[in-house]
């Protein structure tokens, strides 16, 4: 990993020129301007935000399957009155507009005739289906059948009971419900809840297909969400949906509202769905990348990462260095900037083919590593979690304080996870953003938020002989910090 580092700078420094260096001065320049900048504040007190300050606030309520039952009901009910229609047409109508009840009932004022056909309820054209005399053939079966034993949409298209019931059986058992469609050819004209109910035979299947069908309402409307957790049986409720934290309290599960997927703030759903699909597909590149030794760059002794905290001492040689970019830790807090950014070559544009790609690569690399590290160490610190735990609970059997004593270090280790999730999250984000002012400005804060994790995560694994109002205002500043982050480039819409 050394060898790669060096092998990375002597790169940077070929393509380096006169006017590279003008740059470097300007980035140094608007570094320090940003310094300053944040650190105006940094003597104000430090207070919880309230709730309208908190960026990651967000209103919402645990609902269970009975609760949600009632209140699609009421919608649904709240549609019927107003045009005087079934609960089975309302029904569809809500699912086709995405529950926007005020948006049908503007549309049925202005062409009631065309609203049925924008939702697949009623066909443009007509078919008349022509029987003479007592029986019919089905055009399915091609088998003679009485004319009370054919049924037919609205679109025209007749068929008998017997075919209408082999098509919904087929379609109920690969998951089809709300979507399910006429038989007639080129035919969009979707099958009504009371039309199937009345031909279906299989009351197995007429049960899968309430079940079915209720979670195709759940999944189509707008505040609504399943909550993923494992055989949880919450459903979540929000006004807006938004790319907010949800905490269902059935599963102690965490997730995003807006996607359903791992809370990724301050990455938007559509660019954390882009680096996840990266990394399933770039993950042999990056294979190298899960070993947890490194040798130590001055002694050369392998050493493990068995913490949560990137800053590292050789047991060997008592040498202070950081686990990334394997620098001189002493150097380490005013060159953060320097380690959690890419330096992109910026004639990489005139290089080849084979030059740009290998620079891709360098630098997807260089988020990878980032976003792989943090993850290993909110694993190391949950475990550092719980040996906490384990002593507090022994200085408690041994009357050396109270659990309320000893609270602090519990707080202080669940404030780290919360920080270093965010920071996990802000690798994607980066590596995404356009080159610009908005991106330094995104990479200072970044460097900020990631040195003052790293102070608070030394302190925590020291928790026993760290002093608790050190320890404390490190948790508060690094909570400052992430705040900061979050309120500047937290996208939820």
């Amino acid at each position: 990993m050394s060898t790669d580092m060096k092998s990375q700078n002597s790169e940077e420094s070929d393509y380096s020129d006169q006017s590279d260096g003008m740059e470097d001065d300007d980035d140094e320049d608007e570094y320090q301007d940003l310094h300053d900048y944040y650190n105006e504040t940094d003597d104000l007190d430090l207070e919880k935000p309230k709730k309208c300050d908190d960026p990651e606030y967000f209103e919402y309520e645990l609902l269970q399957m009975e609760d949600v039952d009632r209140l699609l009901n009421e919608e649904i009910e709240a549609l019927c009155t107003p045009l005087k229609i079934t609960p089975s047409l309302a029904k569809m109508l809500l699912l086709t507009h995405d529950w926007r009840r005020e948006y049908i009932l503007d549309g049925h004022q202005k062409d009631p005739a065309q609203l049925l056909v924008d939702s697949k309820i009623r066909s443009s054209k007509k078919y008349d289906e022509m029987m003479s005399g007592s029986s019919h053939v089905c055009r399915v079966c091609v088998c003679p059948s009485p004319k009370e034993n054919f049924h037919a949409l609205n679109c025209g298209h007749a068929f008998c009971a017997d075919c209408w019931d082999m098509h919904f059986q087929v379609q109920i058992k690969q998951g089809v419900t709300i979507g399910i469609e006429c038989m007639g050819k080129d035919c969009p004209v979707l099958v009504p809840e009371d039309f199937l109910c009345s031909i279906l035979s299989d009351t197995t299947l007429r049960d899968k297909y309430s079940m079915l069908s209720f979670n195709d309402l759940v999944k189509n409307h707008p505040q609504l969400r399943f909550c993923p957790g494992a055989n949880c049986s919450v459903i979540v409720r929000a006004k807006e949906s938004l790319a907010k934290k949800v905490l269902c309290s059935q599963c102690n599960n965490s997730f995003c509202f807006r996607c359903g997927n791992e809370y990724h703030a301050p990455t938007d759903c559509e660019t954390i769905k882009r680096w996840l699909t990266k990394c399933a597909d770039d993950s042999e590149t990056a294979n190298y990348i899960s070993a947890h030794t490194k040798d130590c760059p001055k002694c050369h002794v392998c050493i493990e990462k068995n913490g949560g905290c990137n800053h590292m001492q050789c047991s060997k040689c008592k040498y202070d260095f950081c686990w990334m970019c394997l620098g001189d830790w002493k150097a380490h807090g005013s060159e953060y900037y320097e380690c959690s950014r890419y330096k992109e070559n910026p004639n990489i544009a005139n290089e080849s083919v084979l030059v740009q790609a290998r620079e891709a690569l360098k630098k997807y690399l260089f988020y990878y590593e980032r976003w792989e590290n943090h993850a290993k160490s909110l694993k190391l610190e949950e475990q550092t979690l719980m040996k906490i735990r384990s002593r507090i609970q022994d200085k408690v059997m041994t009357n050396e304080g109270t659990w309320i004593d000893w609270q602090y270090l519990l707080d202080a280790a669940t404030l780290l996870k919360k920080c270093r999730y965010t920071l996990q999250y802000t690798y994607p984000y980066a590596y995404y953003m356009d080159k610009g002012g908005r991106k330094q400005l995104f990479e200072y804060q970044q460097a900020q938020l990631e040195a003052e994790v790293e102070n608070l995560s030394w302190k925590v694994e020291r928790a026993e002989i760290t002093d608790r109002g050190d320890l404390e205002n490190q948790m508060d500043i690094a909570e400052k910090r992430r705040l900061t982050l979050l309120k500047d480039f937290l996208q939820v819409a």
